[in-house]
Protein backbone atom coordinates (compact mmCIF):
# COMPACT_ATOMS: atom_id res chain seq x y z
CA UNK A 1 0.00 0.00 0.00
CA UNK A 2 1.35 3.35 -1.08
CA UNK A 3 1.07 6.53 0.98
CA UNK A 4 0.24 8.51 -2.14
CA UNK A 5 -2.70 6.17 -2.85
CA UNK A 6 -3.94 6.67 0.70
CA UNK A 7 -3.78 10.46 0.44
CA UNK A 8 -6.30 10.29 -2.43
CA UNK A 9 -8.89 8.60 -0.19
CA UNK A 10 -11.45 10.31 2.03
CA UNK A 11 -11.23 10.05 5.83
CA UNK A 12 -14.21 7.64 5.82
CA UNK A 13 -12.48 5.38 3.32
CA UNK A 14 -9.31 5.51 5.42
CA UNK A 15 -11.23 4.51 8.56
CA UNK A 16 -12.76 1.57 6.67
CA UNK A 17 -9.30 0.56 5.50
CA UNK A 18 -7.99 0.76 9.06
CA UNK A 19 -10.78 -1.51 10.30
CA UNK A 20 -9.96 -4.00 7.55
CA UNK A 21 -6.28 -3.96 8.46
CA UNK A 22 -7.01 -4.43 12.15
CA UNK A 23 -9.15 -7.48 11.32
CA UNK A 24 -6.35 -8.80 9.13
CA UNK A 25 -3.86 -8.31 12.00
CA UNK A 26 -6.14 -10.23 14.35
CA UNK A 27 -6.51 -13.10 11.89
CA UNK A 28 -2.77 -13.25 11.29
CA UNK A 29 -2.08 -13.24 15.04
CA UNK A 30 -4.57 -16.07 15.45
CA UNK A 31 -2.90 -18.05 12.64
CA UNK A 32 0.52 -17.51 14.23
CA UNK A 33 -0.74 -18.74 17.59
CA UNK A 34 -2.19 -21.91 16.06
CA UNK A 35 0.86 -22.55 13.89
CA UNK A 36 -0.97 -22.01 10.60
CA UNK A 37 0.82 -18.83 9.53
CA UNK A 38 2.88 -19.52 6.43
CA UNK A 39 4.42 -16.09 5.87
CA UNK A 40 5.41 -14.15 8.99
CA UNK A 41 6.16 -11.07 6.88
CA UNK A 42 2.41 -10.60 6.42
CA UNK A 43 2.12 -9.54 10.06
CA UNK A 44 4.76 -6.87 9.61
CA UNK A 45 3.12 -5.61 6.41
CA UNK A 46 -0.32 -5.36 8.02
CA UNK A 47 1.10 -3.54 11.04
CA UNK A 48 2.98 -1.05 8.89
CA UNK A 49 0.00 -0.48 6.59
CA UNK A 50 -2.20 0.26 9.61
CA UNK A 51 0.38 2.73 10.89
CA UNK A 52 0.53 4.34 7.46
CA UNK A 53 -3.26 4.76 7.40
CA UNK A 54 -3.23 6.29 10.90
CA UNK A 55 -0.51 8.73 9.83
CA UNK A 56 -2.50 9.88 6.80
CA UNK A 57 -5.65 10.25 8.93
CA UNK A 58 -3.74 12.43 11.39
CA UNK A 59 -2.31 14.53 8.55
CA UNK A 60 -5.79 15.11 7.16
CA UNK A 61 -7.16 15.99 10.60
CA UNK A 62 -4.32 18.44 11.21
CA UNK A 63 -4.88 19.99 7.79
CA UNK A 64 -8.60 20.40 8.42
CA UNK A 65 -7.94 21.98 11.82
CA UNK A 66 -5.44 24.38 10.27
CA UNK A 67 -7.97 25.42 7.60
CA UNK A 68 -10.61 26.17 10.22
CA UNK A 69 -8.13 28.17 12.26
CA UNK A 70 -7.39 30.47 9.33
Amino acid sequence: MNASDLRDKTPDQLRDELVRLKKEQFNLRFQAATGQLENAAQMRRARRDAARVKTILNEKARGAAAEQGV
